[in-house]
């Protein structure tokens, strides 16, 4: 077997040392890991829940509100996107080797990716074109909502496997 220190690279613990990563980590400090946490689940919230809406719309839940009245709600869907960005880098800082040794932590940041590319696309042929109308929209919208509850809902799966997956918790120290 293999020693962890052999592993796991140098940089993750150089990371752990930081006084940033130590405090994230053990301070006791209502603002320390898991107000942080706090402010991630928020701002999935903020990302998620108004994208999850919008994608039911255009499915046909809910017909009596129109939705090009949902438009609005990117603005506050790019909010908790930026409160995840953040939050996120302070998670991983707290626990570097645990996040960068574990696939599953790839895997969210890919699913992200190719939710926030759909976020993106649902916006620009959907919600920018103030002449269409709302069949055009749902005609053009149903494969993009129902890629994107399956790619927030991958999201949320792989962010929650995330602490039971790991290989290491911090530098040399197995999960």
């Amino acid at each position: 077997m293999r020693e962890a220190s052999l592993t796991v690279p140098l940089f993750l613990n150089a990371l752990e040392q930081t006084g940033l990563s130590t405090w994230l980590r053990e301070s006791e400090s209502i603002f320390g890991f898991y107000f942080i946490l706090v402010f991630h689940t928020i701002g999935l919230a903020l990302v998620v829940g108004p994208n999850a809406a919008i994608d039911l719309r255009i499915l046909g839940v809910a017909p009596e509100i129109p939705v090009p009245a949902l438009r609005n709600w990117f603005n506050l869907m790019w909010l908790g996107l930026a409160i995840n960005v953040v939050s996120g880098i302070f998670l991983v800082l707290a626990y570097p080797s645990k996040a960068f040794t574990n696939p599953d932590f790839y895997l969210k940041l890919t699913l992200v990716g190719f939710a926030i590319w759909n976020l993106q696309r649902m916006k620009r042929q959907l919600f920018d074109d103030a002449t269409q109308s709302e069949s055009a929209m749902f005609a053009k919208g149903r494969t993009l909502a129902v890629w994107s509850l399956v790619l927030w809902a991958g999201v949320i799966t792989a962010g929650r496997l995330l602490a039971y997956t790991c290989s290491y918790l911090v530098y040399g120290v197995p999960c």
